[in-house]
């Protein structure tokens, strides 16, 4: 009797092992997975804005720094002295504008001045007309009374050259009011070239603008000076040196953000029906095997790369034998981002993951059964 229940016994436990296994077997089969998946990060790639030679370097290579955290520093003096020539240079240049304000100025009153004598002059041949009428009713008169004795000659010739002065004096004026016309002319024509010297007026004027925008970049490029880490990060692939030459726009170095891992699993493109954007994953590092790592389907890629058809040779299209009775499935790629990390598993980029996605269509399904 204690045999059977030792067999019984033994049975029953290899019988409930086997379920298991068949079980996680069953679990790997129906559950879109690979082995085929990688760490991912966002990877930062510090460029200087500017060139120099490095005269300090505050980090050293795979070191953790914070956003804001000065990487290293190029040598400023160069730009410090462009800072302080625009500087001058927006200076004279407002000194200039408000030299050129004045000449606005005083080409106005100019005139002004002149419009003046073109008034005066308006009003003196009026007056001179008044004058030379009287003059010629007074000769005309004297003129008359000639003949009957009632005046002398003298008086005649009096009236005469009075009548001959206004008229006289009258081109005068007209020749004066020509003089200033064409005066005026001149002062008006001095008035717009000032005005256009100038320029708008105040910080709408495009000298000023354009010496503080100098003065902007000048200060701009002395802040560019200090390279500091954009993201929280791992500085990688330091190959820098005090007193390397940093040349603008070319990167100097990696900074791996810190914030922005994911995980991408490639998927046969046979399972890619049953995979569905915030499915529940589970993924399995090589350097960690016995800490899975929870997430959740983030997207999905929508194409990859094809060598059949690509242009070739001539322009001529690549296209590859294959085997007819062989059809190899295409890997998709798949975006997780893990949202439970074991303590003690550290991501790092490149590493192989593998990853299961929970089909949730199997759930919907018995749902609605």
């Amino acid at each position: 009797m204690k045999t059977y229940l030792k067999y019984l016994l033994t049975g029953t436990v290899v019988l409930i092992a086997v379920v298991l296994v068949l079980l996680q077997y069953w679990a790997y089969v129906t559950n879109p997975w690979t082995r085929n998946g990688q760490v991912r990060a966002e990877v930062v790639q510090v460029t200087p804005r500017v060139s120099g030679p490095i005269v300090k370097l505050e980090v050293k290579d795979n070191q953790f720094v914070k956003a804001g955290d000065l990487l290293f520093e190029i040598d400023p003096r160069t730009f410090a002295v462009s800072l302080a020539q625009a500087r001058a240079q927006y200076d004279q240049t407002g000194d200039n504008y408000l030299s050129q304000e004045k000449q606005v100025e005083a080409a106005a009153a100019q005139v002004e001045a002149t419009r003046a004598l073109v008034q005066q002059a308006k009003i003196a041949i009026k007056a001179y007309d008044a004058t030379i009428a009287m003059d010629k009713a007074e000769y005309e008169r004297q003129q008359e009374m000639l003949p009957h004795r009632a005046t002398s000659q003298k008086a005649v010739e009096q009236a005469k050259a009075s009548y001959a002065v206004s008229v006289q004096q009258r081109k005068g004026a007209v020749a004066s009011l020509s003089q200033s016309r064409a005066e005026l002319g001149q002062a008006i024509a001095t008035l717009a070239e000032a005005k256009a010297n100038l320029g708008a007026l105040g910080d709408a004027n495009a000298s000023i603008r354009e010496a503080r925008a100098n003065v902007r970049q000048a200060e701009l490029n002395l802040e560019f000076t200090q390279v500091r880490a954009a993201v929280d990060g791992y500085v990688t692939n330091l190959n820098l040196r005090l007193g390397s030459q940093s040349v603008a726009n070319q990167p100097a170095l990696a900074l791996v953000d810190v914030n922005s891992f994911w995980i991408v699993g490639y998927f046969k493109e046979t399972y890619m029906e049953n995979i569905n954007i915030g499915d529940e994953s589970l993924m399995t590092m090589m350097a960690y095997p016995d800490k899975p790592i929870k997430g959740r389907v983030d997207s999905l890629g929508w194409g990859i790369s094809l060598d059949d058809g690509s242009t070739g040779f001539e322009l001529l299209p690549n296209v590859n034998p294959t085997f007819e009775w062989i059809r190899l499935a295409q890997r998709v790629p798949v975006r997780v981002h893990p949202t439970e990390i074991p303590e003690g598993v550290v991501l790092r980029v490149g590493m192989t993951t593998s990853v299961l996605i929970r089909d949730r269509s199997k759930d919907k399904a018995g749902t609605k059964e």
